[in-house]
Formats: C-alpha cells, sequence, structure tokens
C-alpha cells in the first residue's frame, strides 16, 4: 500500500489522533485565545471610548479657554479705554489748573510790579525833590528852610512832566 492507500488501522489512529489534538485545542487552548481576544478587544475599545471621552473633554476645556481669553482681551481694552480717558481727563484738569495759577500769578506780578512802580516814582520825587532843594541851597548860598514852598514847587514841575509825557505819548 502507499501514500495513496493508508491502512484502515492507521488512518483510524491518525483520525483518533487528529479528534484529540482537536478537542484539546478546542477545549482548552481556543477559549484562552478567545479570552485574549477579547480582552484586548475590550482594552482597545475601552482606550478608544476614553481616548473620545478626552477629546471631547479637551475640546470643551479648550472652548472655555477660548472664551475665557475674548472676555478677559475685551476687559482688557475697556479698562485701557478707561485710563485713556481718564488720564486725557486728568491732563485736562492738569493743564486747566496750570493756566489757573499761571493767570493768578502774572495777575499778582502786575499788580506788583505797579505797586513797585508807584513806590519808585514816590522815592524817585523825594530824593529828586531833596536834591534840588539842596542844589538850590548851594546856588543860593544858604540852605532853604521853606520844605514846604520847594515842595509846591516840585510838585507843578513834576506835573508839567507828566502833561508833556501824555501828550509827548499820544
Amino acid at each position: 500500500m502507499g501514500p495513496l492507500e493508508p491502512h484502515p488501522i492507521e488512518l483510524i489512529v491518525g483520525l483518533i489522533t487528529f479528534l484529540a489534538v482537536f478537542a484539546v485545542l478546542a477545549k482548552i487552548l481556543l477559549p484562552r485565545v478567545e479570552k485574549t481576544l477579547a480582552e484586548r478587544e475590550d482594552v482597545t475599545t475601552g482606550t478608544l471610548a476614553r481616548a473620545e471621552e478626552i477629546r471631547r473633554e479637551a475640546q470643551r476645556v479648550h472652548a472655555e479657554y477660548q472664551a475665557a481669553l475674548s472676555e478677559a482681551r475685551h476687559e482688557a481694552a475697556q479698562v485701557r479705554q478707561a485710563a485713556h480717558e481718564e488720564g486725557v481727563a486728568l491732563l485736562a484738569a492738569v493743564r486747566a489748573e496750570g493756566q489757573r495759577m499761571r493767570a493768578e500769578l502774572i495777575a499778582a506780578a502786575t499788580v506788583q510790579r505797579e505797586a513797585d512802580v508807584i513806590i519808585a516814582g514816590a522815592e524817585l520825587r523825594e530824593d529828586v525833590l531833596g536834591l534840588a532843594t539842596e542844589l538850590a541851597g548851594r546856588i543860593l548860598g544858604e540852605p532853604l528852610t521853606d520844605a514846604d514852598r520847594a515842595r509846591a514847587i516840585a510838585e507843578e514841575f513834576f506835573a508839567e512832566v507828566d502833561a508833556e509825557g501824555v501828550s509827548g505819548s499820544a
């Protein structure tokens, strides 16, 4: 008998051995393989589900972050605008105060200058009167004792000078 015509006993023993190995594989090995594949399937499916859940959570957090960032930018723009307006108002107030103080200083200086001119004019007239009286006394060779008459003459002279100054200015 050749390889194409097996002995029936060998065929039966081979078939029984095959069935025994198949039964062992089907009863012991295949359930373990199926269990391992199921666990891997669960892990893969669970991981994918968790990854999808994490992705959705990340998108939600990102959207909240973008909204908060937009709101913060809006608030910052409002704060900048308010600060600018406050600065402009403060600058205007400081300028107005400076102008007011400048006007007060100019008015006070003008009043002081006019007072100084009047005082200097009065002192100058007194000095001129004293010098004129002394000079007249030297020319005459005796001191002039009539101060009231000298003052009246000097006042008349100053009135003429002032009148010429006013008519010469006009």
